[in-house]
């Protein structure tokens, strides 16, 4: 009996502590889910940022692309109005060369002497001649005015103070208008024509030109802030870059060099890196582990600059001794609060710090199991 109060006295006191420590973790569970609530709403929040910024890069992104599109159409508009400026000139120097072969003087000198006959008085008649069908036609006629330029001694009256007389201007008129033979009636027409069609098409260069004025502005300005948030960035990426590479290798410098600095934004990048106990280099000089690890410090510093949600690390602290993955793990823990890491590793120390295990188990020869391990 007194064996069987004391087992009676154990159980209940078992009891109790069982009591006492599932009320301890339905406590310690509740605060679990309150802090992944919090952790949950962060994460929300910090994804919502992201689309933001997405959304305003895509957006910056969509305005350069409308913006060059317009500036290939101006451009393919130019070069037709170009083409057909140039076909404009080339008609007008068509009608210029059936003018010399034609009268055997140019555009300009043929209107210079005629308006020098008209001041002269050698083209109006000294008495009406409407009668004369040659001589109205004649007098009407722009062309027959181009006529009277081949033979400048026959036009000259033979004494300066007698004029002709309506039958020797009639006679003169007729010989020239032989001489001349086929006339183009159509010549004021056409260049009427030609010239307003460069009118119209000076006005439409104009407009070009000045469309073409708008895009490069509004391409300035975009170049511009790309080019400012760029600089930004990488001041801060370098400046992260600086301090995560000496965390991670406990000591040395390291920095991102421009390539070409006069053109930032087209430019490439090199990666200078010195180890404790080396000179400054390029990465391209150093081992695989201190290359992986530059490759984190990168990383980290871009991560710290503008966080992600989740990160994905394939196999990345392979390469690393142990003093190196203790730095690792450390810079792993000091981000937990931006970034959720997810690590494919075989490494003890980085699983160590892991808040929930995954792998693949064999516990019978030829079958795999998957098995999960809450750790914190």
């Amino acid at each position: 009996m007194v064996i069987r109060s004391e087992e009676l006295q154990k159980n209940v006191g078992r009891r109790e502590d069982l009591h006492a420590a599932i009320t301890a973790s339905e406590r310690q569970l509740d605060d679990d889910l309150r802090t992944f609530d919090d952790l949950r709403e962060q994460v929300r929040t910090a994804d919502e940022a992201s689309q933001e910024l997405r959304g305003r890069f895509d957006e910056q992104e969509t305005r350069i692309r409308e913006a060059r599109k317009a500036l290939e159409v101006v451009r393919d508009e130019a070069s037709r109005l170009e083409v057909q400026r140039a076909t404009a000139e080339s008609d007008l120097g068509h009608l210029g060369a059936s003018c010399v072969e034609t009268v055997q003087l140019s555009l300009d000198e043929v209107a210079a002497e005629v308006a020098q006959m008209e001041q002269d008085g050698l083209l109006a008649s000294p008495k009406a001649v409407e009668d004369t069908p040659d001589a109205a036609e004649i007098e009407e006629t722009p062309g027959v005015a181009q006529a009277s330029s081949p033979a400048p001694e026959e036009a000259a009256p033979a004494a300066p103070a007698r004029t002709l007389t309506p039958d020797e201007m009639v006679t003169d008129l007729r010989v020239k208008v032989e001489r001349m033979g086929a006339v183009n009636m159509m010549a004021i027409d056409q260049f009427d024509d030609l010239e307003s069609r460069h009118t119209f098409l000076t006005a439409q260069r104009k407009d070009l030109v000045d469309s073409i004025a708008a895009t490069n502005d509004a391409i300035r300005k975009i170049d511009k802030t790309t080019r400012e948030r760029f600089q930004e960035a990488f001041a801060i990426i370098n400046q992260n870059f600086e301090g995560t590479f000496t965390t991670l290798f406990g000591g040395g410098k390291a920095g991102l060099v421009l390539l070409d600095e006069s053109d930032a934004l087209e430019s490439g990048i090199d990666i200078i890196a010195s180890p404790p106990g080396k000179r400054l280099q390029s990465i391209q000089l150093l081992s695989g582990g201190e290359k992986a690890l530059t490759a984190m410090a990168l990383m980290f510093a871009i991560f710290k600059y503008r966080p992600s949600p989740f990160c994905l690390l394939d196999e990345i602290d392979a390469p690393l001794d142990d003093a190196n993955i203790g730095r690792f793990v450390e810079m792993l823990q000091g981000m937990g609060e931006h970034t959720q890491f997810i690590l494919i590793t075989h490494n003890r120390k980085t699983m160590e710090i892991a808040d929930r295990l995954y792998g693949v188990t064999m516990e019978e020869p030829g079958v795999s199991k998957l098995i999960s391990v809450q750790l914190n």
